[in-house]
């Protein structure tokens, strides 16, 4: 069995990601490896960037294989944004509801076709060496609406339509987002080059 290290304390996300990538391989968290109290200053302006600076911060620290993972919302009206800054759109300690809130102040009275945006995930991957860094990325396409439909998922999910389903990824359920989701896709690609 080969094990991973993700570099981020979170145990629901290190459980998704061996439901993706199966049995033949074990996800610690970095509290499980010792590094519960270890920060990492994520200021890259790329999705990328940030993933590689998570990746090779905890790489340097215990030299054993890491994943990292950096996402958020881009959003076409406004160039991209909020992009690397999608959880602290509204400030430092926002709540998602704040952070959506803002959101919706920036898109007030823009049509819906111009509303389009999309989930990135980007999946920084070391094996044996800092100097060499394998990328997966992931997208799920949509439009921002106008008010929050929906109980399910976290962040934007409940402003986030999309056109398949006739709903938004909070009226979705778990079960169809992850199969559609930015984090899925980039964890298939990640999982089809382990292979």
């Amino acid at each position: 069995m080969k094990t991973f290290v993700l570099a981020s304390q979170n145990k629901h996300k290190a459980e998704e990601i061996k439901q993706i990538l199966g049995s033949d391989f074990e996800i610690k968290t970095m509290d499980q490896v010792g590094l519960s109290n270890f920060k990492i200053i994520e200021d890259g302006n790329t999705f990328e960037e940030n993933a590689a600076i998570k990746a090779v911060s905890v790489f340097k620290k215990i030299n054993m294989p890491v994943i990292a993972d950096d996402s958020g919302l881009c959003v076409d009206f406004l160039d991209g944004g909020p992009g690397v800054y999608t959880a602290r759109f509204a400030g430092e300690n926002a709540s998602d509801g704040d952070n959506i809130n803002k959101l919706l102040c920036e898109l007030n009275n823009v049509p819906f076709e111009k509303r389009s945006a999309k989930f990135v995930c980007v999946i920084a991957f070391i094996e044996n060496s800092a100097n060499n860094i394998n990328y997966f990325k992931g997208e799920c396409s949509g439009h921002i609406i106008t008010e929050k439909r929906g109980t399910s998922g976290f962040g934007y999910d409940p402003v986030f339509y999309c056109e398949e389903y006739d709903k938004t990824l909070a009226e979705l359920g778990e079960d169809i987002k992850n199969t559609i989701s930015h984090r899925y896709k980039a964890l298939k690609a990640f999982s089809e080059f382990l292979k």
